[in-house]
């Protein structure tokens, strides 16, 4: 929604139906489709990408956003579980930046791609192996890929997001101890909207942020620093 207000056509790609989404979009004015798509699949991940450029026409941003998480202890953790988690979290976003980055220097020109990181990608959890690994995993990623497209006039970046109010974190919301734990050390003493972090995306996205690149932006309200 960020992007499409400040002019963005977009391209959602959503396993399900992203209807709601899309319908929201163009309100705002713009053009977007909707690409159905496992993106723990390499091959998903290239129908996402084509499925985007085909439809509107190029492609200047991606944001890698795909997540998944499964929380157990490693001693007991699925090596399927892992593979999920690697799958999506981080394979996946290197074929779709990957594949966006080639369309950018098919196009003729630079683009943007903005990896999400996580807290995780400076310290690890408990019962959380697999999605510590993938997350430390995209830190490394920006920085590599960063090195190598700066030339060709990509921007790489990555933004990594404190504890957020979503689907994702409900159950240590529901925490009662877990919760009141957390935010005792956020400085800023709340948990993150989704519009906080949409925030420091779209800046990476946009001409202001030129000269930033191969950084992983915490967007935590002062977690690291406690």
């Amino acid at each position: 929604m960020r992007l499409a207000t400040l002019g963005a056509d977009v391209g959602l790609v959503q396993r399900s139906d992203a209807a709601e989404t899309a319908a929201e979009v163009r309100k705002r004015g713009r053009g977007t489709c909707v690409v159905q798509a496992d993106l723990g699949d390499a091959d998903g991940c290239e129908r996402a990408v084509a499925g985007v450029v085909d439809e509107l026409g190029r492609l200047d941003v991606a944001v890698c956003n795909a997540g998944a998480m499964v929380r157990a202890p490693a001693l007991e953790l699925e090596l399927e579980d892992w593979r999920r988690v690697i799958d999506v979290n981080l394979t996946g976003a290197f074929v779709v930046s990957r594949l966006a980055a080639r369309q950018f220097v098919a196009q003729g020109g630079g683009g943007r791609v903005v990896h999400i990181a996580s807290m995780m990608s400076f310290h690890a959890g408990i019962n959380t192996a697999a999605y510590a690994a993938s997350k430390g995993g995209i830190a490394q990623l920006t920085k590599a890929q960063a090195n190598e497209w700066a030339p060709l006039g990509i921007r790489v970046n990555a933004v990594a997001p404190g504890w957020v109010e979503t689907e994702l974190t409900a159950p240590l919301r529901d925490d009662e101890r877990r919760f009141a734990e957390i935010s005792a050390r956020i400085p800023v003493g709340r948990w993150a909207t989704p519009e906080d972090i949409a925030g420091a995306v779209a800046f990476l996205c946009l001409p202001e942020s030129d000269y930033v690149n191969g950084v992983v932006m915490p967007v935590d309200g002062g977690w690291l620093a406690r």
